[in-house]
């Protein structure tokens, strides 16, 4: 009671701190007089003045009045708009590292224009990080307009650009792109073998559009590369056999009231299983009995990789079912879209669970992926020196953004006051009541002529209403966020009179609804093509007249409705959903449906309270709404809040461990690439491995008597590929394990000597440094998938009475040490041991590997990446590949596309080996072809 008579009487801390900025924006506004007075040439010269400036050791803070003034007075001669006083507010909070939240409508993309400019005037490089291609494309587009006319660079980053392309991308003053080719590009860097392949400069500052959904929603799932690995068909085939025969033991089937329960514990929602204690126990008996345990303790580090392969076996034994997760077609396990139920030929589940679903099919295994890179959105944005974003709903998340990034939230007041009228939920007894009463709802506004945009949380859900809208007569879209340029047209012109979209998870975010239709996107889409002249002036004029006629009509009818037919598990995204109604001041109406048979219910909420009050009360077709009940879904959210947050922190914690050695590994790899010489590293290599070999043998305070003498001599032999005199060495008076040592270094250090005068020594140093880099990645991959099988069944170290994220930062550490240990020794022998024939490289940079991209959840092992095989990511890495194949037409086909004639899958393996899917290599030829003969807008290919 006391906080909020003190909060109405001095205002929230936000408040306070909005109210402090005023005094900044009140300089900036003193200062626009003087920018109208400047002509063009003048105010596009404010550029290089301000950049004088800075030489001179002014700080950004200083310069940020006159840089915001010149930013608004460009964007008023570029575009005809003037950035209001919340926007330059909102501008200084992403100046400053922080998360401006905006209500949708309020121009956050106009915002995002002022902390860019005065952040790109370093030359130190912005990224603008969107959630999809289309809106990088966009707004760089968009936007670049002003940043060129104020003379700075602008890039983009997009799938299906060539290494030049990229790196003069990332060599823009500014970059627009989406946060998975930033990663992905990142990662590849960190693969190549010469600093001149990299294609990314040293971070500066990111201003992410829909912070939100990019660092928390996408937030719980690493990127990862991957590529083959070697063939565990045997391995597959004797789990399966195991996890079968445990089952079949058990009566175990993947239901409820399964007499396996004992064994094991079901989590529907992630699709897991794990073993209790007895479960594990007994499975450990039967792993030991066939062979396939190195030691017969389950929980021993040794077992990691078998241990992980047993818990895909039960997850696809008991958890993925045929004909509803998969169908098995020419011999292939095929993936089934759980939303659309359409088959997804090309896509494969990774960590092994594909394998495991063949095992237990008795078809054909394929070899499964191997991590190669990964790393987390998370630790990939926080080493950015500055990180700021904006989004409509950010406030929910507040700790999360501060704990994990330390970025503050700030809610930017609107230009208007908000005039949507929420109303509380309507909750129904059942699906069918509620679809019922939403097909009729929606009707009755339609018919007024008022537009309805409906939020959906499935395709299926989507679908289903439809048909029912279908019943009534009602004249609809509907939209799944997979074409996000065709939906960006839509949702622009949801807004007319009498409209009904329906957008599954907020389908179209970044494109404004405006009432009346969206006046920019009508003429694209009616008079795009028209040639200029009086005919096109007089088409625009005639489509203003019915957009501001449609306007008049809408506001008379309520403004934008926006129904949600049931609630998320995030509040936050409930809210963009209100929000897409009511901007800029205009009217609007909200509202909720909710029956018992929701997942958010069903699943976290009250159970016995609902069903209780709702099956006895409620009669069918009848709804009860109270601001109660909405408080009590509200609290469920609350929950799952909590539980997707730990999940989420979880993910940190375990990457976490990963990104110590991966920041070790790469700033070791920066300096093989940046070194003129590694002579130094591989020499301190092989002392280390000779002293590493002598300490094993004759252990430090032990007598000579207890040396292994004949493992010394092997070993020295199998790694230095030397027959010294040991015994001779031993026969000499107070030998000790230095000498040892000394003399072992003396004989490599000479023969090394010799190898290299019998070689270009120049030459002889790029082998040397070719080999550390290949070396060095082949054993951080073996160490990565080493951990990955760890992450996964590290949680079973719980039944012996310990902290799994502890025993994971243990093994971890010693693996690592390990690692380099190996890395040393190999290195080494194969500098001591290989008669190396240098010849002059063919080309000047090696290529990189075949592998895959990917955003993978680590929990389920699904790929959240819009195309699985993150083809097109890879196109441009083996463009060239492709257009060595261009010479060898065969019958029917072309130089463009020598297998054009050819009956060739779209979701087939391009024939010219480059690793794409057919439709995203040679057969997009034939795609695009098509296209240009349709007049449909094209669609904007999925990101990696």
């Amino acid at each position: 009671m006391f906080q909020s008579v003190m909060k109405s009487v001095f205002g929230s801390s936000n408040d306070r701190y909005v109210k402090s900025l005023h005094k900044i924006v009140a300089q900036i506004n003193a200062l626009e007089p003087d920018m109208q007075a400047l002509s063009d040439d003048e105010l596009r010269a404010q550029t290089g003045k301000l950049r004088d400036q800075l030489d001179a050791g002014a700080k950004l803070d200083d310069l940020l009045p006159e840089a915001f003034a010149t930013v608004r007075e460009a964007s008023v001669r570029v575009f005809g708009m003037r950035h209001f006083d919340v926007q330059m507010i909102g501008g200084i909070v992403l100046h400053r590292g922080e998360i401006a939240e905006m209500r949708t409508g309020e121009g956050k993309t106009l915002v995002a224009t002022l902390g860019t400019y005065l952040n790109a005037l370093e030359g130190k490089g912005v990224h603008v990080v969107t959630v999809n291609d289309y809106l990088a494309r966009r707004d760089a587009e968009w936007m670049g307009q002003l940043y060129r006319w104020l003379g700075l660079s602008v890039g983009v980053i997009v799938p299906n650009l060539s290494e030049i392309e990229r790196r003069e991308a990332y060599e823009a003053d500014i970059t627009y792109g989406t946060n998975n080719e930033f990663g992905f590009d990142y990662l590849r860097d960190n693969m190549k073998h010469e600093r001149s392949q990299m294609v990314q400069r040293p971070f500066n500052h990111a201003i992410i559009d829909e912070v939100d959904s990019i660092l928390i929603d996408e937030a719980r799932t690493p990127l990862i590369i991957s590529g083959p690995t070697e063939d565990k068909t045997d391995l597959y085939v004797t789990i399966d056999q195991v996890i079968k025969n445990f089952v079949a033991d058990h009566n175990a089937i993947p239901d409820s009231s399964s007499e396996g329960v004992g064994f094991y514990d079901t989590d529907e929602k992630s699709r897991t299983v794990s073993l209790t204690e007895e479960g594990a126990e007994e499975i450990e008996q039967r792993l030991v009995a066939s062979g396939l345990l190195e030691t017969d303790n389950l929980y021993d580090v040794e077992n990691t990789q078998v241990v992980h392969h047993m818990n895909e076996g039960l997850r696809a034994n008991l958890m993925f079912k045929l004909d509803d997760h998969y169908i098995v077609k020419d011999d292939k396990v095929v993936i089934i879209d759980e939303f659309t139920g359409r088959m997804m030929d090309g896509r494969r589940w990774s960590n092994g669970l594909h394998q495991a679903v063949e095992a237990k099919e008795g078809v054909k295994i394929e070899p499964e992926n191997q991590t190669m890179a990964s790393i987390t959105f998370q630790n990939f944005f926080r080493m950015y020196p500055k990180l700021s974003g904006m989004t409509g709903t950010a406030a929910t998340e507040a700790a999360e953004f501060w704990d994990i990034y330390k970025m503050n939230v700030v809610e930017i007041p609107t230009n208007v006051p908000v005039q949507r009228i929420d109303e509380d939920d309507e909750f129904y007894k059942n699906t069918l009541d509620k679809f019922q009463a939403i097909a009729k709802a929606i009707k009755e506004k339609s018919d007024i002529g008022q537009p309805v945009l409906v939020g959906t949380v499935s395709i299926e859900k989507s679908e289903l209403l439809s048909q029912f809208l279908d019943k009534e007569g009602v004249k609809h879209e509907v939209l799944n966020a997979r074409q996000h340029e065709r939906e960006a047209h839509i949702v622009a012109q949801a807004g007319r009179p009498g409209a009904v979209t329906i957008a599954t998870n907020m389908a179209g975010r970044g494109t404004d609804i405006q009432l009346g239709g969206n006046l920019d996107f009508l003429i694209e889409d009616e008079v795009g093509e028209m040639p200029e002249g009086p005919e096109r002036d007089r088409a625009i004029e005639k489509i203003k007249a019915q957009v501001a006629e449609d306007k008049a009509k809408v506001l008379e009818a309520g403004g934008l409705f926006v129904l949600g037919t049931e609630r998320h598990e995030s509040r936050r995204i409930d809210n963009q959903l209100r929000g897409r109604s009511g901007r800029q001041g205009d009217p609007g109406l909200s509202r909720f449906y909710l029956c018992l048979e929701d997942d958010l219910l069903r699943i976290f909420g009250p159970d016995t309270l609902f069903s209780r009050m709702m099956n006895s009360n409620l009669k069918d077709g009848e709804a009860i709404g109270s601001k109660w009940l909405s408080k009590a879904i509200e609290t469920a959210q609350k929950k799952v809040e909590a539980r997707n947050y730990d999940t989420r922190k979880q993910v940190v914690e375990y990457d976490d461990v990963m990104n110590d050695q991966r920041k070790v590994i790469y700033e070791q790899r920066a300096e093989i690439m940046d070194s003129e010489t590694v002579d130094d590293v591989v020499l301190d290599m092989r002392h280390d491995t000779i002293s590493a070999i002598v300490a094993e043998a004759c252990p430090p305070g032990s007598y000579p008597e207890q040396w292994d003498v004949a493992g010394l001599k092997a070993r020295v032999e199998e790694v230095l590929g030397l027959t010294p005199p040991i015994d001779q060495w031993l026969e000499e008076d107070a030998v000790e394990p230095e000498l040892f040592e000394e003399r072992l270094r003396a004989e490599t250090d000479e023969l090394m000597e010799r190898k290299i005068a019998q070689n270009d020594p120049q030459l002889w140093r790029r082998v040397e440094k070719s080999i550390l880099l290949e070396r060095l990645d082949h054993f951080w991959k073996e160490h990565l998938a080493t951990l990955d099988a760890l992450r996964q069944v590290v949680f079973l170290r719980a039944y012996a009475q310990k902290t799994p994220i502890n025993e994971y930062k243990q093994e971890a550490f010693g693996l690592f040490e390990k690692m380099l240990d190996s890395l040393r020794e190999d290195v080494t022998s194969i500098l001591l041991k290989n008669e190396l024939r240098i010849a002059p490289p063919q080309r000047a940079l090696p290529d990189l590997p075949d592998f895959l991209t990917g955003h993978i959840d680590p929990l389920t092992g699904l790929d959240d990446s819009n195309d699985g095989d993150g083809s097109e990511s890879r196109a441009a890495m083996f463009g060239s590949l492709a257009g060595s194949t261009r010479a060898n037409a065969g019958p029917g086909g072309s130089a463009e596309n020598p297998w054009a004639g050819q009956d060739i899958s779209r979701n087939a393996p391009c024939p010219c080996g480059s690793g794409n899917k057919y439709k995203h290599c040679h057969g997009a030829a034939k795609a695009v072809a098509g296209a240009a003969g349709s007049a449909s807008p094209p669609s904007s290919p999925p990101s990696a």
